[in-house]
């Protein structure tokens, strides 16, 4: 036979095709925010709180319900009815270092209204450095 046989090639180039179709839009809905960072000894291990919701606020304020973005009024039904199911359910708040304060404290605010008090801030673990204070 003098030919070469392509069909394993265009099998596996087709697997690898699909996987990066099904891939694609994974990877493109992520929220990218720049978290603030801290340091590891700081960070809380897993408190075994089984409900949680996950808020997410981009550099320009706008609010995030599971990487979907919400406006005011959405959000406060949104953690009014996850505070109906569960009032001990935490919530989690992933801000950009370049949201203003004021905005953090609104969707704070929004959550303690809404039943929910247990309210955690979500960042990157970073390693201290030798020139930054340890706390």
């Amino acid at each position: 036979m003098s030919e070469i046989n392509v069909t394993p090639l265009v099998d596996v180039l087709l697997v690898l095709l699909v996987i990066f179709i099904v891939a694609a839009p994974i990877m493109a809905s992520r929220l990218a925010l720049e978290l603030p960072q801290s340091s590891p000894a700081a960070m809380a291990s897993d408190t075994g709180v089984a409900a949680r919701v996950s808020i997410g606020l981009d550099a320009a304020g706008q609010a995030f319900w599971d990487d979907q973005p919400v406006d005011g009024e959405q959000l406060a039904q949104r953690l009014a009815d996850a505070a109906r199911r569960d009032p001990a359910t935490e919530v989690q708040l992933r801000a950009d270092t370049a949201v203003p304060y004021g905005r953090v404290v609104q969707v704070i605010g929004l959550a303690q209204a809404a039943g929910l008090t247990r309210i955690g801030f979500v960042a990157d673990p970073a390693a201290l450095t030798p020139s930054a204070p340890a706390r």
